[in-house]
């Protein structure tokens, strides 16, 4: 029997390639000889380049950037197998993951290293790019990573403003004679499942500052910001960026490529099935198994779960999910192609107890769930067996 497994990383947990190959313990103790597949795969956020760079057979780049707090990170790029592609996780250099709670403030937090990186990649003779942008710590609408690649933005003396979503309301001119000429030469997929518009209530600043550290008083403040850097790049560029679609991505960085980079972007979980060749690997296989840290009715979204099961149910394949934990709203889920979704807690524990022990209990759902499957199997047999 074929079996593909292909999860997400279980966040603060255990990577995708850790999550897969603890899945494919609890299978083979069930069926040893099955011929399992593994592709650990991701939806734009964080482990999207090492999914990447793992089924191509590429390498990684680490270099000292600067962090969203302005003090230097350790951040990383992945190289293709193809040796032509560039893979950056926004995450990397300018994430939240880099920020404590009690530091995260996005009036101040930059993209300025994610822009270092793209640079340090240009420097490298990359020109082909994927930017995975979830997982961000900003709201500066992409500002810093526009500064760092050599664009100028001044205030009404002609100094350049600082970093950070607070700057954003000092900008009165926006000067592109430094900026970097080869991103012009150069070919940009932006990893996202984010459609958010730049501005307003269902904008960057209002669904996502929260979570990045903004008050009530600061998302409101921020949102004011960003309408004023959308009103200045729509006089200098003639595009508008306050309701467009997936401008919003990231603190608005989404915006930033929309405006100033060749960009195109796409659903992060289906360059992932393209690059990693899902699709072709899933043909012949009788199940799958996917999951990731928390299964709701986000994950209908295009997070991991759903896009596999999408691409899945095109083969006829039954899928089943994994989770940490399972949230509300997951009947939409069996109507995309999830045949049935499973919490890997399986006693009471505290979630630091579930987070160590990720790997084990795993292995044990994976095993039962496959037990249960093959149960079915058997009694549909005997049902359906002539009288």
């Amino acid at each position: 029997m074929k079996i593909v497994i292909a999860p997400d990383s279980f966040k603060g947990s255990i990577s995708a390639w850790e999550a897969s190959v603890a899945i494919e313990r609890g299978i083979k103790k069930v069926l040893p000889e099955s011929n399992t597949v593994l592709v650990p795969v991701a939806d734009g956020g964080e482990g999207t380049m090492n999914s990447l760079v793992v089924a191509t057979g590429g390498h990684i780049i680490e270099h000292t950037v600067t962090g969203p707090l302005h003090t230097p990170v350790q951040a990383a790029y992945g190289i293709l197998g193809n040796g032509e592609t560039c893979v950056i996780e926004m995450a990397s250099a300018s994430g939240l993951c880099l920020v404590t709670t009690e530091q995260r403030n996005p009036l101040i937090t930059t993209t300025y290293g994610t822009g270092e990186l793209i640079k340090k990649a240009m420097d490298a003779g990359c020109r082909r790019f994927i930017l995975a942008i979830g997982g961000s710590a900003t709201n500066d609408g992409g500002s810093g990573m526009l500064q760092a690649l050599g664009m100028k933005l001044l205030d009404d003396a002609g100094d350049e403003i600082g970093f950070g979503g607070g700057e954003l309301r000092r900008i009165a001119a926006i000067d592109t004679r430094n900026f970097d000429p080869r991103i012009a030469q150069a070919e940009f997929l932006i990893a996202t499942d984010v459609q958010n518009p730049f501005i307003g209530p269902h904008g960057a600043s209002y669904v996502f500052g929260p979570q990045k550290g903004a008050t009530p008083e600061m998302v409101e403040m921020l949102d004011g910001y960003l309408t004023h850097w959308a009103d200045i790049i729509e006089s200098k560029t003639g595009i508008r960026l306050h309701e467009r679609p997936g401008a919003g991505a990231a603190g608005g960085i989404g915006g930033a490529f929309q405006a100033f980079f060749p960009s195109i972007t796409k659903r992060g979980i289906d360059i992932v099935i393209e690059y990693t060749k899902l699709k072709e690997k899933m043909e012949g296989a009788a199940l799958v198994f996917t999951g990731e840290g928390q299964i709701d009715f986000q994950t209908a979204s295009g997070k991991t779960p759903m896009g596999v099961a999408q691409e899945a149910r095109k083969h006829g394949i039954p899928v089943f999910a994994l989770a940490g934990s399972v949230g509300p709203g997951i009947d939409v889920l069996y109507e995309q192609g999830i045949h049935s979704i499973h919490s890997i807690t399986n006693a009471p524990m505290t979630l630091q107890e579930a987070m160590e022990g990720a790997a084990e209990l795993l292995a044990f759902t994976s095993e039962q769930v496959l037990r249960t499957y093959l149960a079915s199997q058997v009694y549909r047999d005997i049902l359906s067996s002539p009288k």
